[in-house]
């Protein structure tokens, strides 16, 4: 009898995955909005994507500490509560503090979710086929971002900002009734007590956590200056969704092959599709390049989020996963927010098509690292 992949408790943790994914996504876009609409202009909106994303990477550090103090169910338990209930104070004030205030405990539920869910998703799938089991993850994970962006944005206008902020505490806090169905905790024993990152020399989690990091610092970019480098919006439209949609695909589906012949085989071909899609920015006046690139960045990008994962908690024990968790992610939301701030001091002074050729070289200079340890 095949072992079954999506138990009662795989999808207790996918659909509190979910749900908070959704309260994230909701008001992703709709707080800038918001700080905009009661003055705060274009500089409080951007500080209210900064501070929750600083958060995340800051509390990151921290969730391995967790896991091992409070086990699976107290940690997400935590995350949910802080991602959801500081939604609902939001109905009461528009105030630029208080909603940055806001912004950073939601961050910090954030950091709690990804990297407490992905390491517990890791714990309980079965070795033979856990490069399937994150990506299936992969795409519930990459579902609210493809609802939630456009459909909170819709709901201000059909319901009002108060009613959209109370919908967005509810989607998270529901994920507390599917708390008690899940581990407790690790079935590999007591977490480790180690720093997020310390012991990685020789560990073999450097490697595909640089390498991760240098695309997902051309995922950053693509998303912030495509729509200010592009004056066709239309086509800025349709490329972003390609991207959304090619992702999660590329992800569960390198997962199932990864299982089949291993992760680091089809790593570097994953990081020259991400460095061919990327390289198509540079002729960012012509649709059918961005278009296309869309399409190969978010097959290269999606690929790469499973593989790099898979290989790191195959190179580590079960009582590492959380630290595994907490690396994989600060390379992900680090590199998406550095990539972004540097970015924009360089197109500045070299203009956006050699912006874009120096993205693409630094993502397909990572393909190197791959080649070498696939060849061991």
């Amino acid at each position: 009898m095949p072992t079954a992949l999506v138990t009662p408790a795989f999808a207790r943790v996918l659909m509190m995955v979910f749900g908070s994914g959704l309260s994230m996504y909701l008001l992703t876009s709709v707080v800038p909005l918001y700080l905009a609409a009661n003055g705060a202009g274009g500089i409080g909106a951007g500080l209210s994507t900064g501070a929750m994303m600083l958060a995340a990477v800051a509390v990151e550090l921290l969730v391995p500490r967790m896991l091992r103090c409070f086990g699976y169910r107290g940690t997400l338990a935590s995350g949910l509560v802080l991602l959801g209930a500081p939604a609902l104070a939001l109905v009461f004030t528009s105030s630029l503090p208080l909603v940055l205030a806001v912004c950073v405990v939601r961050g910090a539920g954030l950091a709690v979710m990804v990297v407490g869910a992905v390491a517990l998703v890791a714990d309980i799938a079965p070795a033979h086929r856990r490069g399937e089991a994150l990506g299936t993850y992969g795409v519930v994970v990459g579902l609210p971002a493809v609802i939630g962006l456009p459909l909170g944005v819709y709901l201000t206008n059909l319901i009002g900002y108060d009613a959209l902020f109370v919908l967005a505490a509810v989607a998270s806090l529901a994920g507390l009734a599917m708390v008690p169905g899940v581990a407790s905790r690790s079935t590999g024993g007591t977490e480790q007590h180690v720093q997020v990152l310390g012991g990685l020399r020789g560990s073999g989690l450097l490697m595909p956590t640089c390498v991760f990091a240098s695309v997902t610092v051309a995922a950053g970019i693509s998303v912030t200056f495509l729509p200010l480098g592009s004056g066709n919006h239309l086509v800025v439209a349709i490329a972003l969704l390609v991207q959304a949609i090619a992702a999660p695909g590329a992800r569960w589906l390198s997962g199932r092959l990864g299982d089949r012949i291993g992760p680091a085989r089809l790593l570097p071909p994953a990081i020259a599709l991400a460095a061919l899609g990327a390289g198509s920015l540079v002729f960012i006046g012509n649709p059918a390049a961005v278009i296309t690139g869309a399409a190969l960045f978010g097959i290269g990008f999606g690929a790469a989020q499973n593989l790099t994962l898979a290989i790191m908690y195959d190179r580590s024990p079960k009582t590492r996963y959380g630290q595994v968790s907490a690396l994989w992610n600060l390379a992900y939301d680090g590199g998406w927010g550095a990539g972004a701030i540097v970015f924009g001091f360089v197109v500045a002074g070299a203009g956006y098509p050699l912006a874009f050729a120096l993205t693409a070289a630094l993502v397909a200079v990572a393909t190197l690292p791959t080649l070498r340890a696939h060849s061991r």
